[in-house]
Formats: structure tokens, C-alpha cells, sequence
């Protein structure tokens, strides 16, 4: 069985992709950074991207009868290396407890140059 969430961004019907895509007891989600109706929030402050992507992260998760408890791993995009320690706190706020693996890299870029952070991130359901 396979459940898919978009999220109404205009890139996936033009790229080709789901915000979140289940498959069985495994949840993947999509590349996240904090934009909302074609804006990016918080610009340049990497510590509020970040919360406000994980708290979309827990919004979502809940159509699909999960939570934060369930992500085991969490891939995170910056822009700069400097902003890790803000963008590890807000991490840490969320999954302090859960600790999921977890990988924070730096990249060349995202889409737009307001954007700091991207996040994404792999639940899996261990209860039937």
C-alpha cells in the first residue's frame, strides 16, 4: 500500500514528487524548508526554519497516524556551516529524547537564497 501527502507547492505536480510518501510501515518525507504559500519565512534566521520545518514535520505526521517518535533519521541541508549550532538546537528541542541518526551538510545553495535550511526525513511505524 502506498499513501501520499502533498503539501500544494506548485513544484510537485512540476517535478514529480510528494511531500511525504508511505509505503508499508516506512515514511519518507520530502526535502522541507520553511516557505509557505510561495514564501520563505524567517529569513535569514536558521534557528526559526528549522522549528518551524520540524513543526511541520509533527503537523504532518499525524495523517499518517504517526509522530515524531517514529523518525529515525533526519538528513539536514544548510547553506552556511556557521548557522550548525542554531540548527542543532532547534533539532535538539524536537528530537532530544528520540535521537534519531541524523546528518547536517552544508550545501552550494536551495532553491531560493532565503532559504538556510532543508530537512528531510525517515519515519518508520513499529506497531501494528
Amino acid at each position: 500500500m502506498r499513501r501520499k501527502l502533498g503539501s500544494g507547492a506548485k513544484w510537485e505536480d512540476i517535478v514529480g514528487y510528494s511531500r511525504i510518501v508511505q509505503v508499508g510501515n516506512i515514511i519518507e518525507i520530502a526535502g522541507t524548508t520553511a516557505a509557505k504559500d510561495g514564501q520563505v519565512l524567517f529569513p535569514g534566521d536558521a534557528y526559526n526554519q528549522t522549528k518551524f520545518i520540524l513543526e511541520l514535520f509533527e503537523e504532518k505526521l499525524k495523517a499518517f497516524d504517526s509522530s515524531l517518535k517514529d523518525i529515525v533519521r533526519t538528513r539536514v541541508y544548510v547553506t552556511h556551516i556557521k548557522d550548525w549550532e542554531k540548527v542543532g538546537k532547534a533539532h535538539g528541542e524536537f528530537f532530544a529524547l528520540i535521537k534519531p541518526a541524523s546528518t547536517l551538510l552544508e550545501v552550494s545553495a536551495l532553491v531560493d537564497p532565503q532559504m538556510l535550511v532543508e530537512i528531510e526525513a525517515t519515519a518508520i511505524i513499529d506497531r501494528v
